[in-house]
């Protein structure tokens, strides 16, 4: 599974121990949000550098919400886990444990303060679960109804999630996290179809394979071709859809407090447009962005928002 950032957490699952047992509700301290903070720097270049723009008691939020979720994720990619299924269903648990105010790791001590800091629904975590196990039993996708339920639960709960942190007035904060989020999860599908392949994987909906005459083969063996690369158009032009369709959702009173979330969506949607300029063979290079690059686009989010019509920075929740 490649989620938002489509990388793998160093260390995996099975290294987040349990630790110090102290009366619940149990505090979290500065080495749980540096362990959060460690794990997102190394697994995720794209959500760090985004992140920058966020006050401080914002960013460890999104550091434990990042760190959960890299950990979730990696339990459906890694091969050397015998019960993945289990080891899902034990963080379930933990879950429970989360908002029961009584964490049993530094993950999720740090993460347990911040869902009652910010008031996150227990939902949106689940969905993430919910989203790692189709990783478990699904391999392919016929419709895109099918996989645009996948990256609702994978990246759209995701951004469910951050923009609470975030803060918002309008509602329409909703439509844009989950817009992005499939924006988001496309591009990465679209960059990582040679890497998802080796793990006997396709994403891409079987009946657009079907539309542009490209056999399940051809992208296992990473056959180039016209077809091939029509096909990655196609998704990519679905992908931009998303991305426009979350720029319109985001209100201009909430332009400041998605500073984040829209450094995010400009360097995916960079992204997206280097893999276009290359002529979508996403078989021959994992394309990928500069931190120079991040950097601006950053910046460039930065000056968006301050930038707009609307002073005011959104309300905390």
């Amino acid at each position: 599974m490649s989620n938002w950032d489509g990388t793998h957490s160093v260390g995996g699952c099975s290294s987040e121990g349990t630790s110090r047992s102290t009366a619940a509700p149990e505090v979290a301290h500065n080495g749980d949000y540096a362990r959060c903070a460690e794990i997102t720097r190394r697994a995720s270049s794209n959500f760090y550098y985004a992140f920058l723009l966020l006050p401080r008691a914002r960013r460890r939020a999104l550091h434990s919400v990042y760190a959960f979720c890299r950990f979730v994720d990696d339990i459906a990619d890694d091969e050397g886990i015998e019960n993945a299924a289990a080891m899902l269903a034990r963080w379930r648990q933990e879950l429970e444990y989360i908002f029961a105010g009584r964490p049993s790791r530094a993950i999720s001590r740090a993460l347990s303060e911040n869902v009652r800091r910010f008031n996150i629904p227990r939902s949106y975590f689940e969905q993430i679960i919910d989203g790692v196990e189709m990783d478990l039993t699904e391999r392919r996708y016929a419709s895109f109804a099918s996989l645009s339920l996948y990256c609702r639960r994978v990246a759209s709960a995701v951004g469910l999630i951050c923009i609470e942190i975030f803060g918002y007035r309008n509602q329409s904060a909703r439509v844009y996290a989950e817009r992005l989020g499939i924006a988001c999860q496309l591009t990465n599908i679209i960059r990582d179809v040679s890497e998802d392949a080796a793990r006997d994987r396709i994403y891409l909906p079987l009946e657009d394979l079907a539309r542009f005459g490209v056999a399940e083969s051809e992208i296992l063996d990473s056959v180039d071709s016209p077809r091939f690369r029509q096909l990655i158009k196609f998704e990519a032009e679905r992908a931009r859809q998303y991305y426009r369709e979350a720029a319109a959702a985001l209100a201009d009173e909430d332009r400041r407090s998605m500073l984040a979330a829209e450094g995010m969506r400009l360097i995916y949607a960079c992204l997206l447009e280097r893999i276009a300029r290359a002529g979508y063979r996403v078989f021959d290079r994992r394309m990928s962005v500069s931190a120079p690059r991040k950097l601006y686009l950053v910046g460039r989010a930065w000056a968006g928002a301050h930038l707009s019509r609307s002073p005011n920075w959104a309300r905390s929740r």
